[in-house]
């Protein structure tokens, strides 16, 4: 067992050594001998901790990211494929490997009609192909509910397990292919029938946001979701599953048949004596207490002291979703690399008492929306946390006058 130990801990240095020489500028052909040889053995989980060990050892994210498809294109020769375990369906590992199943027949279908594009001589036929185009990154739009999935609810496992540094760097990642797609749809949706404005189109802006998703895939099929499998328990997996409908499904639903172990969940509060809560100005019971923050009209998130999501509530209408997958996750590994920086600030600034509150106010699909961070602290000025506050003001913002008499509305 050591000698399996040592022999994968050099596969690892000589990996990472390796990587390390593509990212001083060294070429892929002048490594990808080298790699052949050594990474014979090679599976998802020496990919993920080299990635891990490199953002540990003080290499950037951003430096990470910038480099990763390169990383993808190296190592895709020459990693090992081990056989997946069998699945039932419906669980949540076969259904995002359904959906990148769907993402790929369209994909497909909108490099066809890219092609005939690029073919034509003139402009005729180009408005139905142009359709096509249309019709077809309308769908990939659909990748959100996936990523959203996979960021929020997967990767919150995964960092359970110790594996935080290539979650980040896929995220970024995924930001970028959102970046990629909201201009190709953009592109499609403002271009004239004009063959050769089509034809540039496809060229400048269909066919790399295409390759991105592709290579996403590519990534989280033989890296991330082998990986997932090796780690997650059974009962994880069934914390996954509980948690993923209100993210949605990404083209396809999932398929039946799949069934949570029973002890899969978050569990009840349990409170001693009678159930109910005492404090200062008065006692409530947990399901009143759950009921009331259910029925205000704003969104609550409370996080700890130590940076960890410790309660969120679960209002009908909630502006952003939340998945329980995230109790206990560390706050900033919540929101995407590109904002990290401002979550800290404000933590930073809460902690040391050098603010008390920070607000932001955003248009957010036909809503506006105002966010309010205030520090938590005691009667000594303790801190103990941070609440965050999300409302939709749109309909405060229109009134107008006075309501004097009973009108329900």
């Amino acid at each position: 067992m050591s000698e399996l130990i040592d022999n994968r801990a050099r596969r690892l240095t000589t990996l990472k050594e390796i990587i390390q020489h593509l990212h001083e500028g060294e070429g892929p052909e002048a490594v990808k001998g080298q790699l052949r040889e050594m990474v014979k053995q090679t599976d998802a989980c020496e990919i993920m901790a080299m990635e891990q060990e490199l953002i540990a050892g003080g290499m950037p994210v951003d430096e990470v990211r910038s480099m990763c498809d390169l990383h993808s294109q190296v190592t895709r020769e020459v990693m090992v494929q081990f056989p997946a375990k069998p699945l039932t369906p419906g669980h949540p590992f076969d259904t995002f490997r359904r959906e990148n199943t769907a993402l790929r027949e369209v994909i497909r279908k909108l490099r066809l009609a890219a092609a005939e594009i690029s073919a034509l001589l003139d402009s005729e036929g180009c408005k139905s192909l142009l359709l096509e185009l249309r019709r077809g990154a309308n769908e990939l739009m659909d990748v959100e509910k996936h990523y959203q999935r996979k960021e929020h609810v997967l990767f919150s496992f995964l960092e359970r397990h110790g594996i935080s540094g290539p979650s980040k760097v896929m995220w970024a990642k995924d930001d970028d292919i959102r970046a990629a797609l909201k201009k190709m749809n953009g592109a499609v949706r403002d271009c004239n029938s004009v063959a050769m404005d089509c034809k540039r189109i496809c060229f400048e802006v269909v066919q790399p946001a295409l390759a991105a998703v592709e290579e996403m895939i590519f990534k989280e099929e033989n890296i991330l979701l082998p990986m997932a499998q090796q780690m997650l328990t059974e009962n994880e997996w069934g914390e996954v599953w509980a948690s993923s409908p209100q993210y949605g499904w990404c083209l396809v639903e999932p398929q039946t048949g799949y069934l949570p172990p029973m002890s899969a969940g978050v569990s009840t509060p349990v409170v001693p004596g009678n159930g109910s809560i005492m404090m200062p100005s008065g006692h409530v019971t947990v399901e009143q207490l759950t009921a009331v923050l259910s029925t205000l009209p704003l969104d609550i998130t409370f996080v700890d002291a130590d940076d960890r999501v410790a309660f969120f509530t679960e209002g009908p209408d909630r502006i952003f979703a939340r998945s329980k997958a995230i109790i206990g996750r560390k706050v900033q590994h919540c929101h995407p690399p590109s904002s990290v920086d401002v979550v800290d600030r404000i933590l930073d600034d809460f902690r040391n008492g050098r603010q008390d509150v920070a607000e932001f106010w955003i248009d957010f699909h036909g809503t506006f929306v105002h966010i309010r961070y205030f520090a938590v602290r005691d009667a000594q000025r303790r801190y103990l946390g941070t609440v965050e506050l999300t409302q939709d003001i749109a309909a405060l913002r229109a009134l107008e006058g006075e309501r004097r008499l009973l009108q329900y509305s």
